[in-house]
């Protein structure tokens, strides 16, 4: 997809950074693990740090969306209320979520996101990295039984909207303007349709007699434990590519307080998510 945008092939594309891994190694760093609550924390996190530290990587087309959905859950056919009972499933996740189901215990399959139901309902995989929404979008509640909700390891997969830049240079200057403009109405825009569309597929869930598995604070410390290596790989990996150790972590550290600011701000707002702290539940914005 990044490749047609950025010869032409197409105006405008849409797709997110785990399809082709190592391009956007940069912008990768936004789906780490590290907390994140729900899709509209997530769309303003993303686009913040695009926004901070401009990464290279985007310099060949026009960026015009940048945002991570809500935080990616396991959903399965078996039941996962500890960390220990990953070991021996297989788990759709690519890239860095990969690395992410590795660090839990499972093991990671980059299968195809279209190919990811017949996998699952012929048992070729137990189950995928993917938020709520997917239980009803991909239809993961018709073969699937369980979703363990284990958003303080939340991390996200970053989508983006780009353009070529010769088809936007080639609009006259007022349309430039209004593709400017919507841009920036359609980033809040995408940051609430992510979180709305978790209630959606949670509804959903519910009424094919899915279980949703809340972990204890016990057990939700020990998996956040367990995906510190993530981590600490990924700080690794950028310092060979000729980032310096307190830059990448200087990354993490960004998206880690933009996630606590953007959190209190949803809660602020009484934007409800169907997972994350407490504050951010439907039940806080219950009037009694």
């Amino acid at each position: 997809m990044y490749k047609g945008i950025e010869s032409g092939i197409t105006d405008i594309g849409y797709a997110h950074v785990y399809y082709t891994p190592g391009r956007f190694s940069v912008s990768e760093g936004a789906g780490l693990p590290i907390g994140l609550p729900s899709g509209w924390v997530g769309a303003h996190v993303a686009f913040d740090f695009y926004n901070k530290y401009q990464p290279k990587e985007w310099n060949k087309v026009k960026l015009l969306s940048i945002h991570l959905n809500a935080p990616s859950m396991l959903i399965t056919k078996k039941p996962v209320r500890k960390l220990e009972d990953l070991k021996g499933l297989t788990i759709r996740a690519p890239g860095v979520p990969g690395e992410i189901i590795s660090a839990l215990g499972g093991t990671p399959a980059p299968t195809p996101m279209m190919e990811t139901y017949d996998a699952l309902a012929k048992g070729v995989i137990q189950g995928v990295w993917a938020p709520y929404e997917t239980l009803k979008t991909f239809r993961f509640a018709e073969v699937t039984k369980y979703v363990t909700e284990c958003w303080q390891t939340g991390a996200g997969f970053n989508f983006f909207l780009a353009m070529n830049k010769n088809s936007y240079k080639k609009l006259p200057r007022d349309l430039q303007l209004l593709v400017d403009v919507m841009a920036g109405e359609y980033q809040e825009r995408y940051a609430l349709m992510w979180n709305e569309i978790e209630f959606t597929g949670k509804k959903f869930g519910l009424e094919k007699g899915m279980e949703y598995i809340e972990l204890s604070d016990e057990e939700a410390d020990k998996w956040v434990a367990a995906v510190e290596p993530v981590i600490a790989n990924y700080t690794k990996m950028m310092v060979g590519k000729g980032f310096s150790e307190s830059e990448v972590k200087g990354w993490v550290d960004f998206l880690r307080e933009r996630i606590r600011y953007w959190t209190a701000k949803q809660i602020e707002y009484k934007i409800p998510s169907p997972v994350g702290p407490a504050g951010m539940r439907p039940e806080a914005y219950v009037i009694k």
